[in-house]
């Protein structure tokens, strides 16, 4: 694994020999004794990667969405909103949204999860990319981009080693419903405009 870590380092910046990624248990210690208090940062392949501010069609988009699938599930499941997930060693980023199975003795961030929800503008690149893959290599059954800008959902299912073998672009009209989540159903129309 470490490895393929160093060899997503572009030569030209550094030698890939000279890079010594951060793991997640390290990175989780240095958050316990404050060192990134102020931050937005996630730890991703390793790196430490500063997040975008959000912007008004973020946050609502979040907000919606949050209310939503609270209200939906009803306490049945874990609605986790921007918060940590330990997605491997190396990863632990902090998506949008995370649904996952309600655990009361749980005392670490959840390893398993049902759906993840990304909501991207500025980082639809990285959204689309690295963590898409990250997600597909933790075995996440269902990962959803929410594009605030084209107001559209993406559902990648069916998880691989190398990423999701199945990408649906749903749009106004249509109406998205988590694989493993089927009481949930949310109308792409209604996202926040």
């Amino acid at each position: 694994m470490l490895d393929e870590i160093v060899a997503t380092v572009d030569p030209a910046l550094v030698e890939p020999q000279q890079i010594r990624p951060l793991s997640r248990r390290e990175y989780d210690r240095l958050v316990d004794l404050a060192w990134f208090a102020g931050e937005r940062i996630e730890l991703l392949r390793g790196m430490l990667v500063t997040m975008s501010p959000q912007n008004w069609p973020h946050a609502a988009a979040v907000s919606f969405l949050n209310e939503q699938l609270v209200l939906q599930l009803a306490g049945v499941h874990e609605v986790r909103p921007q918060l940590p997930f330990a997605a491997d060693d190396w990863s632990e980023p902090e998506p949008d949204l995370v649904v996952t199975r309600k655990d009361p003795a749980r005392r670490e961030h959840p390893r398993e999860v049902l759906l993840v929800i990304e909501v991207a503008d500025s980082s639809l690149r990285i959204d689309r990319g690295l963590k898409r893959t990250i997600y597909a290599e933790a075995g996440v059954p269902e990962y959803w981009i929410v594009d605030v800008t084209r107001l559209t959902v993406e559902v990648h299912t069916a998880p691989t080693s190398k990423g999701y073998a199945s990408v649906q672009t749903r749009r106004d009209g249509d109406v998205v419903r988590p694989t493993l989540l089927p009481e949930v159903s949310i109308r792409v129309a209604d996202l926040p405009r």
